[in-house]
């Protein structure tokens, strides 16, 4: 009998039920809630264990409205009490996750987090402090004049200059008052690479087309290889853009004209971070990447060659894929939320299951509104297929994000047996919404069970764009975690789009 297909009873617990399963040794509860007053967020939950108590902790952005100053900028959220551990200042919206990597050499790892004005800094993971911080002081720089903007995710590098420390590798990019459909006041995205250590700008380049960028880059090397690429995207919501692989040592000569174009969408760019996974069953990391127009590219690592194309048409998609075994076979699978109609008037929301092996459309849904948050994935009932668990809201798909007005919004926390094609609650909130942050899934207290760290915004009578207020929450599941997830994070559990291949 199937976990998951147990989930019965339920109770009331800080304003929220928790879906319970009967035959479980252990019982799900909400171990903790914090409550955080006046501001949101836009970025997603990572964990590290920052006060070294054995018990991972939970690193995140947050916000009030754009262009507005806030004291809670960063915060470190103790995973044990829900506690604040520190909090950091922000001059606008930090919308990356974390990055982190010990440079102070304590034993404890640091912390990388970027966003809008522009705003990147390296904070002390004990304590917040400022390590260093992005000041734009470029305007006379032919390539770098165009970093002013926003900074999305890092990803690692590893070591280029020998001093022991990897690299991070970054873009700016992106220009809120650029009119959609307009090219005017859109300017070149800049990939970066910084010194981790001393946040030194070691190289820069513009993307070859001179478009805009909003994509986080990965980095990655094949197996049995030492050569580093990068793969990075261009264009926005109503520009058309490509998706790029280069070298790394492209980037370090200045010559990111190198790249190669391995995917172009017209009238809509690449926004969305791509995966690595092995879908052709050849050992190497392939490309899986979708669109702002919703076509989703499968690219062979090998040789570059298209391995299968889907488009989903009317739908737009920002949002990154989640990878899985939803099927029967070995074969890594994708799923993603797409929405129908065009932003900001979009009208509903679908869930896309695809199926690794020729893209087919496996699984699809429509559940509540549109939004920007991930799935992560595990497999609960341990029937070996994976379940995607996501946050969705729902309220008048009609209205748009800016209208203002009451709202009858409800946001929840579900879970996707993809086995049987059922849905299943796992936390619900009325008065709130979730637009942007992906859950964080994973053993946080090493007790052998599944914790679910996830995020709610007070929204009752305003747009759905402002912040006033959020909940970040734990949830202590009665789900057994024997194999950590592989993809239990916003851009995996590790933070950098790869779907680890199996052996």
């Amino acid at each position: 009998m199937k976990t998951i297909q147990l989930l019965k009873s339920a109770f009331i617990c800080s304003g929220v039920v928790i879906l319970l399963s009967s035959c479980s040794p252990k019982e799900s509860k909400l171990a903790w809630e914090k409550k955080l007053y006046a501001i949101g967020s836009q970025s997603s939950p990572r964990t590290r264990d920052l006060n070294q108590d054995g018990i991972l902790d939970i690193v995140m952005g947050a916000a009030r409205s754009e262009n507005q100053y806030t004291e809670q900028g960063i915060l470190a959220i103790n995973g044990k009490t829900g506690d604040l551990l520190w909090q950091q200042e922000a001059n606008d919206q930090v919308v990356g996750s974390a990055t982190f990597y010990d440079i102070t050499n304590d034993g404890v790892d640091d912390v990388f987090i970027g966003g809008r004005s522009p705003n990147l800094k390296a904070l002390d993971g004990t304590n917040g402090d400022v390590l260093w911080e992005y000041k734009y002081t470029f305007e006379n720089d032919s390539i770098l004049k165009h970093a002013r903007f926003n900074f999305y995710n890092s990803v690692l590098v590893p070591d280029q200059d020998q001093d022991g420390y990897p690299e991070l590798l970054v873009v700016n990019g992106g220009n809120v008052k650029a009119a959609p459909h307009s090219e005017i006041n859109r300017f070149p995205g800049v990939l970066m690479m910084l010194n981790s250590k001393t946040g030194q700008i070691m190289a820069a380049d513009t993307m070859p087309d001179g478009k805009e960028s909003y994509m986080s880059p990965l980095c990655f090397s094949q197996p049995g290889s030492n050569e580093l690429n990068i793969v990075f995207g261009t264009g926005g919501e109503t520009i058309s853009g490509n998706l790029y692989l280069a070298r790394l040592s492209d980037l370090l000569d200045g010559k990111l004209s190198k790249a190669i174009v391995i995917a172009t969408q017209n009238g809509h760019g690449f926004i969305a971070p791509p995966v690595l996974a092995d879908i052709s069953e050849d050992g190497r990391y392939d490309i899986i990447a979708i669109s702002h127009g919703s076509t989703v590219f499968a690219i062979d690592g090998n040789d570059r060659q298209l391995l299968w194309k889907r488009s989903i048409d009317n739908t737009e998609s920002s949002n990154s894929f989640a990878v899985g075994y939803f099927t029967s076979d070995n074969i890594p699978d994708f799923f993603t939320f797409v929405s129908e109609g065009q932003w900001p008037n979009s009208t509903r929301a679908f869930q896309v299951m695809l199926n690794g092996k020729n893209g087919q459309i496996a699984y699809l849904d429509s559940m509540g509104c549109v939004g920007f948050s991930s799935p992560v994935v595990y497999d609960l009932n341990r029937d070996g297929i994976d379940e995607a668990i996501f946050s969705l809201h729902d309220y008048d798909c009609k209205r748009k994000y800016t209208d203002p007005g009451k709202l009858d919004v409800k946001v929840e926390l579900m879970a996707i047996d993809f086995s049987n094609h059922s849905v299943n609650s796992i936390d619900r909130l009325k008065g709130f919404k979730n637009a942007f942050s992906t859950p964080w899934i994973g053993d946080l207290d090493n007790d052998g069970y599944l914790d679910i760290i996830h995020c709610q915004y007070y929204s009752p009578n305003s747009d759905l764009l402002s912040f006033l207020g959020m909940n970040v929450k734990r949830i202590d599941t009665h789900f057994r975690a024997k194999k950590p997830p592989l993809w239990g994070a916003y851009m995996g559990s590790n933070g950098d789009g790869l779907f680890p291949i199996q052996q």
